[in-house]
């Protein structure tokens, strides 16, 4: 995790430089509505890439894979689905494209290098399970086709020197706490925190919850306390406001505050330096427990074992 992670920047730069598939896809879903799909940490890009889209004004409609599997809403013919998937192996991401595919829908896959079928390239196949890496370079994928659609989201050309300079300097020092370690953001960065609370429990299996922050205000909140540890990303915007009432309130109860800020590209492009903060947080939990990042619990006893029973 940690040597992926380190090469996060030059991966982004190559990404920057792969424009030509960009324009193609931009042709093929410009004036249509865009359904975005995934699983687990691509359900957090699919509502990244909504965000993106919006500032393009893009009708953008993020859709949990099972959900739309599983007779939820769900791509129409003249519809575009952008189906985000790392490995093209989850179930329900799978049969989401291919009865959008059967019913008309113009259909584009963002995923790893060399796959067959993947339309907007990110990385190569990572090794370790805790994806980072293929996460930031399809958000980076999702910026591109935003902008290519018409949106303004700021300098993506300075992408990589700010995921370089989160990855040089300090990291945001949070120790996993007794209890509950807390991720929240505001806007788009409700979704980094909620990627935040999902590396956490996987690379360093400690309980970890991300949400909005509002959402955080409106009852969660209030239990926050001394065993608990909470973490506010702050990109910057009309948000950073509500984002302050939360971290004086989780003071006020006795829980560890961190604030980590991203602020100089400007509230869309923060995810990405955000998103490295996260990162951080995990892998860091992860080396002071001594748990293995890399693994998906699989170093535990018995547990290979039974989530080979569950199909992914």
């Amino acid at each position: 995790m940690r040597e992926t992670m380190a090469g996060q920047p030059a991966a982004l730069r190559a990404v920057l430089e792969d424009r030509d598939p960009v324009r193609a896809v931009g042709e093929r879903i410009a004036g249509r509505r865009v359904w975005l799909c995934g699983t687990g940490t691509s359900w957090h890009a699919a509502n990244h890439g909504a965000w993106f889209l919006h500032a393009a004004g893009v009708d953008a409609r993020p859709i949990a894979a099972a959900d739309a599997a599983m007779g939820g809403p769900a791509p129409a013919p003249g519809d575009a689905l952008v189906v985000l998937s790392h490995t093209g192996t989850k179930r329900y991401a799978r049969d989401v494209l291919a009865r959008a595919r059967r019913e008309g829908a113009e259909c584009v896959v963002i995923g790893a290098r060399a796959r067959e079928g993947v339309d907007l390239a990110t990385v190569e196949r990572e090794r370790s399970a805790a994806y980072t890496a293929s996460h930031l370079a399809a958000l980076l994928r999702l910026a591109q086709l935003a902008e290519e659609l018409g949106a303004r989201l700021g300098d993506l050309a300075a992408v990589p020197g700010a995921v370089e300079a989160a990855l040089a300097g300090p990291g945001p020092g949070v120790r996993p706490p007794r209890r509950l370690l807390e991720l929240t953001g505001a806007g788009a960065n409700q979704w980094t925190a909620a990627e935040g609370a999902l590396k956490v429990r996987e690379a360093g299996r400690v309980a970890a919850q991300g949400l909005a922050a509002e959402q955080l205000l409106h009852g969660p909140g209030v239990a926050l306390g001394p065993d608990d540890a909470l973490v506010c990303l702050d990109g910057g915007g009309p948000g950073a406001e509500r984002l302050e009432h939360v971290a004086l309130l989780g003071t006020a109860g006795g829980a560890a505050v961190h604030r980590v800020r991203a602020t100089e590209l400007g509230e869309p492009l923060s995810v990405f330096a955000l998103t490295v903060a996260i990162q951080r947080i995990a892998l860091e939990c992860a080396e002071t427990l001594g748990t293995d990042p890399d693994a998906f619990g699989y170093d535990l006893p018995g547990r290979r074992e039974a989530w080979e029973q569950v199909e992914l």
